[in-house]
């Protein structure tokens, strides 16, 4: 019996039939059908504003659907809002985390659902249902911790077992390891084989082909709001889903060729940034040349912050000295050293490179509206901005419908281009690039890395923080291993392999 005969057996969790929903100018969800089964991890794909997440909305009830239908187990339902859904025993874990930071992980997972006895807050029999639930499925977390203490990963942790506390038959997971370093993916997979064991069914949204072919036992494919195709991930091939994706076949690996470098753009020697007497750097050491991706890989919270801070300008060195094009910049401030040339592609595009809720055209001249073009008698000129925005939105294929709308309006990815399309436009000598890809889709991701790789080919120097070692890998010159608020080891990109870059990541390896 075949793996598919096998799936159509069980029973659906849940079945969305001909869903459709419009926004003002676009169709997000036309005529869409996908169903879930028991014990079933189900991966859905898609671009960048294919409509995944706004169907996933619609099952959670977060939006209302146009047209269409939502059955749970076999039974018709309307699901107006996300508590009706969590008594259908559906939950999400949303992109963008909703936990409270100030509050503690057992605060958090009962908020909302609290027990009471005689009148009273019973946290003790919430404390032994949450510990039921962690000991089932292998996923301690300290429960009088505070969330903002955590690493990503177990913030992540909380909130599935939020939904397992409530009860959540169906889980789903949108870019789920968008945040997550490859040893926290590797955690998070085990509890989702773990959970399907259990007969749970999991959608799971992601633009990682290679996790997707990992976890997944089926596949849909949307593009531009339609289905246009499912699949058993017997069927599937990294080329075969990037190309229903996109509409065409997608370049994977793109060339990047090695080209002279010229003079050091960026040097640090012995740097050391102190707080709260803990060194979170420590003696940090490396330059990158003109014509050079320098890659910084590492777990998260190895002094990655940090480094892009003292770099940019946000925090000043405790000791050492850092040079931009020969220039001693230790406490010139972000603003002085974008003046020196300094481009800067943020690790949060939504909370430090955009100001969401405000048009393009105004987004396009952060961080650069000291810029002659952009005056005028001492005033912005928001002809001349526009004008910007409009080249900025054409030549790096920004999907949008104007340099009038906000950049909330933009999905994740159209978000990405245009915060990259804007450093890039002006020009930097030094580009600093943290994430770059991260939560974008795998035609985006193609784009981003043949924009950064024509940067370094014209010339420029760009510093490269990463925790996709795929990434780090296919775009770097040099790698530096930060481990400890220290670059323990240093790699030219033809002796670097994911495994031996891993153990250094991991401490396991030390110079």
């Amino acid at each position: 019996m075949s793996k598919v005969d096998t799936v159509k057996e069980r029973i659906p969790l849940i079945e969305l039939k001909g869903i459709t929903k419009a926004f003002p100018g676009v169709v997000a969800n036309d005529d869409i059908h996908l169903t879930l089964y028991e014990g079933e991890i189900h991966a859905l794909v898609g671009e960048n504003g294919a409509g995944k997440t706004t169907l996933m909305k619609i099952l959670y009830g977060e939006y209302r659907a146009d047209k269409g239908e939502i059955l749970v187990r076999g039974n018709p339902v309307r699901i107006t809002n996300p508590s009706v859904a969590v008594a259908l025993g559906i939950g999400m874990v949303h992109q963008h985390f909703m936990l409270v930071p100030g509050l503690t992980v057992l605060e958090n997972i009962i908020l909302g659902s609290e027990p009471v006895k005689n009148a009273v807050l019973d946290t003790k029999s919430a404390r032994q249902k949450i510990e039921n639930i962690m000991q089932k499925n292998a996923m301690p977390v300290d429960l009088d911790a505070y969330v903002e203490d955590l690493p990503v990963g177990l913030q992540q942790r909380v909130e599935i077992l939020k939904l397992l506390y409530r009860g959540a038959e169906t889980l789903v997971l949108d870019e789920p390891t968008a945040v997550l370093t490859p040893q926290e993916t590797t955690e998070l997979f085990k509890t989702l084989k773990a959970l399907k064991e259990q007969g749970r069914g999991i959608i799971f949204i992601s633009h990682k082909l290679n996790e997707v072919l990992e976890i997944a036992d089926r596949i849909t494919v949307i593009r531009r709001g339609r289905v246009v195709g499912e699949m058993p991930i017997e069927e599937a091939s990294k080329e075969k889903i990037a190309e229903m994706m996109v509409g065409k076949p997608v370049v994977l690996e793109v060339e990047n060729p090695r080209v002279e470098v010229g003079e050091d753009c960026l040097v640090l020697k012995d740097v050391v940034y102190e707080e709260n007497g803990v060194k979170k750097l420590d003696g940090i050491s490396f330059s990158v040349h003109a014509g050079e991706i320098y890659g910084v890989a590492g777990v998260e919270g190895n002094g990655q912050e940090e480094l892009l801070k003292i770099v940019s300008g946000e925090i000043y060195p405790s000791a050492g000295e850092i040079r931009i094009t020969d220039k001693l910049v230790n406490r010139i401030p972000p603003l002085g050293r974008r003046q020196l040339g300094v481009g800067h592609i943020p690790a949060d595009r939504q909370a430090q490179g955009l100001f969401i809720d405000m048009p393009l055209y105004i987004n396009v001249v952060v961080g650069w509206h000291w810029r002659q073009e952009f005056q005028k008698r001492g005033i912005l000129d928001y002809k001349a901005m526009r004008s910007t925005a409009s080249t900025v939105v054409k030549n790096f294929d920004v999907r949008t419908p104007s340099v009038e709308v906000p950049a909330s309006a933009l999905s994740g990815g159209n978000q990405q281009k245009f915060v990259v399309g804007r450093e890039i436009s002006f020009d930097p000598t030094l580009l600093l690039a943290a994430y770059p890809t991260r939560g974008v889709d795998v035609g985006a991701t193609e784009f981003i890395y043949k924009q950064l790789i024509d940067e370094k080919v014209r010339g420029k120097a760009i510093l490269l923080i990463s925790a996709d070692l795929e990434e780090i890998l296919a775009l770097s010159d040099r790698i530096g291993v930060l481990y400890r608020g220290k670059i323990i080891k240093e790699f030219r990109r033809e002796e670097a392999t994911p495994e031996i870059i891993g153990l250094y990541m991991l401490g396991v390896k030390e110079e």
